[in-house]
């Protein structure tokens, strides 16, 4: 995996890797110790249901379309050009509620265990897999409401 200098093609990720998790389309673009960072496509009506990063600090920044973020009992609208500012250890679901397909590109810092989970998650479809992955790579997921 590249973590050095260069440059990651605008329609490559790291070595010609690209995951389907829940859905979205996601493009590694940069991998260090310190930080990983992916392009998204996220197609409309499509979520990520609400989890925390109890080891990283999350954040995405908008090029295109519309994303509601769900943290802090509000919703957050974010549109191109924003960036959505997600701290460790704080509960955020993401939904993309708009009707269009919205691009971004996500980072989390420090990169701890993400990019192997998200190498875990491609093509994973059964809810209680992708919860069980997830917590064995520092991403918890919260229960549904009508489980809480």
């Amino acid at each position: 995996m590249q973590d050095g200098a260069g440059i990651t093609a605008a329609n490559a990720g790291l070595d010609n890797i690209s995951w389907n998790v829940v859905g979205h389309t996601y493009t590694p673009k940069l991998l260090s110790g310190n930080a990983f960072i992916w392009h998204a496509l996220i197609p409309a009506e499509t979520f990520v249901p609400p989890h925390i990063h109890p080891t990283q600090d999350e954040w995405i920044v908008m090029l295109e379309g519309e994303l509601e973020v769900e943290m802090g009992g509000q919703t957050h609208k974010a549109k191109a050009g924003d960036t959505i500012r997600m701290p460790m250890g704080e509960a955020h679901g993401i939904f993309n509620r708009s009707g269009k397909t919205a691009t971004c590109v996500f980072g989390v810092a420090p990169s701890r265990k993400l990019f192997e989970l998200f190498g875990a998650l491609d093509g994973v479809t059964d809810p209680a897999e992708l919860v069980r992955l997830s917590a064995l790579h520092e991403v918890d997921f919260l229960p549904p409401p009508d489980q809480a």
